[in-house]
């Protein structure tokens, strides 16, 4: 077993993905095995979404280029570069990035992002 007291990640997950959405998770489920938070890179082509969902999570979203659309409630935001932004569990919110650019951001989910407690809903 390592003494040492950090991880440093050289080579985290590609997330395996469908919508041409990169997503490469440095630290969580699939990487370190922790269910306490992951943390993820992501990018998000132009005119890119996914369905409405209501997580057992919060996620904050930190916005490094481009934009990103949060649709939550009767709400849109437009999260821009060097914003963020946290969403509560149990909040019905779809992100998407509905621009002529690329967005690239990180992702902050407490605990771990899960496919099994994203409730995606079927579009």
């Amino acid at each position: 077993m390592s003494d040492k007291k950090y991880i440093l990640q050289t080579n985290p997950f590609l997330v395996p993905t469908t919508d041409g959405k990169r997503i490469e998770e440095h630290f969580g489920l699939a990487t370190t095995h922790t269910s306490a938070y992951s943390v993820a890179h992501m990018l998000a082509p132009p005119n890119w979404s996914e369905p409405f969902q209501k997580p057992e999570f919060d996620e904050v979203t930190l916005v490094l280029r481009g934009k990103k659309r949060i649709e939550m409630d009767d709400e849109t935001i437009d999260l821009g570069e060097r914003q963020s932004i946290l969403i509560k569990a149990g909040t019905r919110v779809r992100y998407s990035n509905p621009f002529d650019e690329p967005c690239e951001y990180v992702s902050f989910c407490v605990p771990a992002f899960n496919i099994a407690t994203v409730n995606r809903e079927d579009e």
